[in-house]
């Protein structure tokens, strides 16, 4: 072969588009190293390495879960799980796929400069993508804690640029991936907005500007005093009546007497007893939460003052269903659940334990005494036919699972019985659980439901258990389960969600 024949072949140059947009991006970078901005050089170096291993959003979400409000609490987790996720796409897919090289120092001021340099590659900027996913989760669950939060996140982007870590276009590139894992969070966990209740039925109410006719009894052993002091804030000639749990039923009736709408603050059972006074002397209910879960005020899209407030100035409310019980001369009614079998034994034992050892480990330490204990299920005629039962549930109204979301009633006024029977063989700890994790609709041995308007039970042992909204009762015979559809008048903000 002769010596003179030339056999390089030419590789071909960058993509003319690619190589304007680099030389941009370049450009950019060089105009923000020349800028000077008052304030800027003692705050975003430090801002930014504050945003180290999220570090600063870690501490913000635990801020914003300190203000004990459930909307900050989600707002909170929503955006520490949009965080991790984008985190988990940028160290696995982001900056294996793009080896990018950081940026050339030389044209940024050393005193802008971070004391430790990264090492990894620059496109797309994790920092930025951190703080677009925690911001923009919590600003999908809380609008005004997310205003609160946009800030600080954009001058923890703005500073990746600043301090010459990251090219604006891997800044640009981190707050998008980090903006469409919130939205992916969002799809597979509803937020608030997606899973309130329909507005309706709605109902004719009194508006009270100022909330002069309106009577709120406080149960102050479900430590009411921080929202009581909100309505007040919202509503200041509302009255309120703060008592000890026993004294609850007289001062609900005292109320009643002389309120135009009976309001009432504490946890699930004090509001039950609030509904069977309002039912009675046929008043419109307030609802304000004031205990650890209240089932029925989130549920109804009422999770703090300010909520119920803006419902009873506007005049906002809507008709629930309420579900009652009878055995022989003995009813009741139940906004929330109403149970029979082990849970109903869990609900006494929890309750017997709490004001000792707290909340969560007195339910641990029931659920496992109980299921122990419990060698035998519960007998009783159920659907036509004598069956043995560990648990039989009723829903005041349809539970659903949304997403990966606990279940909860999206419709307070769909006419249904939700009841959920867990059948008795062996092992009822495998069986509880089993129907757990199974699903609210999910049709197995151990597990079944079924939407009915009514119920009836016959041959229940004497002693049997029955638990509704938190409080325990003996029954025994035959028990019927039913609705009472629209029964009850509640407040309730129609917009603003």
């Amino acid at each position: 072969m002769s010596p003179d024949v030339d056999l390089t072949v030419a590789k071909p140059g960058p993509h003319p588009l690619r190589n304007r947009l680099l030389a941009l991006d370049s450009r950019l970078f060089e105009f923000a190293a020349e800028q000077h901005w008052p304030f800027a050089e003692p705050v975003l170096p430090r801002l930014s390495r504050s945003a180290n291993h999220g570090l600063l959003w870690f501490a913000t979400a635990a801020a914003m879960a300190a203000s004990r409000t459930p909307r900050a609490r989600r707002a909170a987790a929503r955006g520490l799980a949009s965080l991790s996720l984008a985190s988990l796409a940028v160290n696995t897919l982001g900056k294996r796929s793009v080896r990018r090289p950081r940026p050339v120092l030389d044209p940024v001021p050393p005193v802008r400069h971070l004391k430790r340099l990264p090492i990894t590659t620059s496109f797309p900027s994790g920092h930025s993508a951190s703080a677009a996913a925690f911001a923009t989760g919590v600003a999908l669950e809380s609008p005004a804690w997310g205003a609160a939060v946009a800030p600080v996140a954009w001058s923890v982007a703005l500073s990746r640029v600043y301090t010459g870590v990251h090219f604006p276009s891997d800044v640009l590139a981190g707050a998008v991936l980090g903006a469409g894992a919130a939205f992916a969070v969002r799809g597979m966990v509803p937020t608030r907005a997606q899973v309130v209740p329909p507005a309706r039925p709605r109902a004719e109410v009194p508006a009270l500007p100022d909330g002069a006719g309106l009577v709120v009894v406080a149960n102050s052993g479900s430590g009411t005093a921080d929202r009581v002091r909100t309505l007040r804030a919202g509503l200041p000639l509302t009255e309120v009546v703060e008592c000890e749990p026993d004294d609850v039923p007289a001062e609900l009736e005292k109320a009643a007497a002389r309120a135009r709408v009976l309001g009432v603050c504490g946890g699930d059972g004090t509001v039950n007893a609030a509904a069977e006074v309002a039912l009675r002397h046929g008043l419109p209910l307030a609802v304000l939460p004031g205990g650890t879960l209240n089932h029925f005020a989130h549920d109804l899209g009422v999770e703090d003052g300010s909520d119920l407030a803006r419902a009873v100035r506007r005049g906002e409310a809507v008709r629930v269903d309420v579900g009652r019980f009878t055995c022989g001369a003995r009813w009741g009614i139940f906004l929330n659940t109403c149970s029979l079998g082990v849970y109903p034994e869990l609900v006494r034992e929890r309750e017997h334990w709490s004001r000792r050892i707290g909340g969560w480990p007195a339910g641990v330490l029931a659920a496992l005494r109980v299921l122990r204990a419990h060698g035998h299920p519960m007998q009783a005629e159920f659907l036509g036919q004598v069956r043995p039962l560990w648990l039989l549930f009723a829903g005041n109204g349809t539970y659903h699972r949304m997403g990966l979301a606990p279940g909860r009633r999206v419709d307070l006024a769909d006419g249904q019985l939700d009841v959920r029977v867990v059948h008795g063989g062996r092992r009822p700890a495998l069986r509880l659980l089993a129907a757990a994790l199974a699903g609210p609709l999910t049709r197995s041995p151990a597990h079944a439901a079924v939407q009915v308007s009514r119920l009836h039970l016959a041959g229940v042992a004497p002693g049997t258990l029955l638990a509704y909204d938190g409080e325990v009762t003996e029954i025994a015979g035959e028990v019927t389960l039913e609705k009472l559809p629209e029964a009850l008048t509640v407040y309730r903000p129609l917009y603003g969600f």
